[in-house]
């Protein structure tokens, strides 16, 4: 089966729906969901989205704040191009049906987070991401240009390789001609030709394995891109949440809100003392990287498996007014958050680097675009400012939008592009190859690349990679593919750019910390 198709989007998350209500106007859209077409880390964002709306803040406070979190190394032009659009972007969201929560005046209630100066952050209750993926989904099944591929999955970025060419990293003019795709009802894999295709798939938190992130973030989209010798940067900046629910066995990890610690709880560790004012004059509201090494050092210092979140201390109805999520989820663990501390511990949350784009959201690939988590924008540098992650996927996605309809009028489609080809490989009957090397793989990365690192911790991952690698490619070519098979192929590839682009950063700076380059 081949099918052809102007905008080709691999992803359902804000990124990808973005873009596909911009580009539905201007030809036939496909959306690739490798799960149902909710399940993305956009559904699971509590805190909210950063914009400006009204003062004493300003764009200025905004684009000071990122670049202060970024610690340097942002794109200024890039920031300031973000942030100067932040409004419009959230009245689209606004007009596509999501529902932020309001004063009694009628004015938005706006919460502060960590590194913000400024209180900016739009949210429904602690289920913000939750409530932009219903409106935005409900406006895409509505829409007629728009098809939606649930319970598929992308193998690879379609590519002059597939043509029989050598494709390498420096080599000129490479282009993106769709995607060969796995529907794993029948384990038929076809290819999905299109003029343009936009990578929307989301993080790599699973790598780890202790994440915020749901089953479906393996890093696909960022696999793919760079086996298509994308240029991928940036990805030793792996953002750990400081405050996940404490809760062993529990995977994903239950993530507990940076609002809260906004709206006035406060970290303690064993002893009950409070001691960010130890690490950094903002206290609890110190940058991500700042106050997840922090609570790292008191779990060492002490000898505990976590730190606790203090909330007893606030109004208790509006703790469950505000925050009935963490409420529900603490409660149906035996803890009572107007009562009793929250066990809490840093869990992989959010991949700063990614597939380089432009300002466009254009790749190192021809009509090859990305957004969301899954890129790297100069938006973050090497740490993201608390929910700015919404606000990057519809700038971003607004903007290839824009270029990509232009893009189209002048691309066709490659017919030439072969079927795939399965010729003698075998249904693989042993699950537990692929299982084990999972366990494995997120073992070598909770216990070598986390938010302390060394030289040898990370030689010591990329030799242990080198092996699981080989296995899996040998595996992968033999096999009737199925999803989990092409999950841990991805993963793997992640994994290896994680650990290699760290050990290449030879300063600490923002999220990549080594105690070898202390004082370098």
């Amino acid at each position: 089966m081949r099918k052809k198709v102007d905008f080709l989007i691999i992803g359902s998350g804000i990124a990808g729906l973005t873009y596909a209500l911009k580009v539905a106007e201007f030809g036939k859209v496909i959306i690739i969901s490798k799960a149902i077409a909710d399940e993305t880390s956009t559904k699971y964002a509590q805190g909210g989205i950063a914009a400006v709306m009204s003062s004493p803040d300003s764009y200025k406070k905004h684009i000071e704040d990122t670049i202060d979190a970024g610690a340097g190394l942002c794109n200024k032009e890039i920031v300031e191009m973000t942030i100067n659009e932040s409004t419009e972007r959230i009245k689209e969201l606004i007009k596509w049906g999501t529902d932020f929560d309001k004063q009694t005046d009628g004015s938005y209630s706006l919460s502060r987070e960590g590194g913000h100066s400024e209180n900016r952050i739009l949210h429904h209750k602690d289920t913000t991401g939750k409530e932009i993926i219903r409106a935005l989904l409900q406006a895409a099944k509505e829409h007629k240009n728009i098809e939606i591929l649930e319970r598929h999955f992308a193998i690879d970025i379609i590519t002059q390789h597939h043509l029989g060419l050598r494709v390498y990293s420096r080599t000129k003019n490479i282009q993106c001609y769709g995607a060969y795709i796995l529907n794993p009802d029948n384990n038929e894999i076809f290819s999905v030709l299109s003029k343009v295709t936009l990578i929307a798939t989301g993080g790599a938190g699973n790598v780890y394995r202790t994440t915020t992130n749901p089953r479906v973030a393996t890093g696909d989209g960022i696999a793919m891109a760079y086996r298509a010798k994308a240029k991928v940067e940036n990805m030793e900046f792996i953002q750990f949440h400081p405050t996940s629910l404490y809760n062993p066995g529990e995977s994903p990890s239950f993530l507990i809100t940076e609002a809260l610690r906004g709206h006035g709880a406060i970290l303690r560790n064993k002893h009950g003392e409070a001691f960010m004012p130890k690490y950094d004059k903002r206290k609890d509201l110190a940058p991500r990287d700042i106050v997840a090494r922090a609570i790292d050092t008191e779990m060492k210092i002490n000898g505990t498996n976590h730190v606790f979140l203090d909330s007893t201390h606030l109004d208790k109805e509006i703790l469950i007014k505000e925050f009935p999520a963490i409420f529900e989820k603490c409660m149906s663990i035996g803890i009572d958050i107007r009562e009793d501390m929250i066990p809490v511990i840093p869990a992989a949350h959010y991949t700063c680097g990614g597939i380089k784009v432009d300002s466009n959201s254009k790749s190192t690939i021809a009509n090859l675009y990305a957004s969301g988590e899954c890129s790297s924008t100069g938006l973050h540098g090497a740490n993201r400012l608390a929910s700015n992650s919404l606000l990057e996927a519809v700038v971003f996605s607004h903007n290839a939008a824009i270029d990509s309809v232009e893009a189209v009028k002048t691309i066709t489609w490659k017919d030439e592009i072969p079927h795939w080809n399965a010729e003698g490989t075998i249904m693989n009957e042993e699950m537990i190859l692929i299982t084990q090397t999972q366990n494995e793989l997120r073992l070598i990365m909770n216990s070598y690349v986390s938010i302390v690192k060394s030289d040898l911790r990370l030689q010591r991952a990329l030799d242990r990679l080198h092996l699981i690698y080989h296995e899996t490619e040998e595996l992968f070519n033999i096999s009737i593919l199925n999803k989990e098979l092409c999950e841990l192929r991805n993963s793997i590839n992640t994994a290896y750019l994680i650990v290699k682009q760290a050990k290449s950063r030879r300063s600490n700076i923002g999220l990549h910390y080594s105690i070898d380059l202390i004082g370098k």
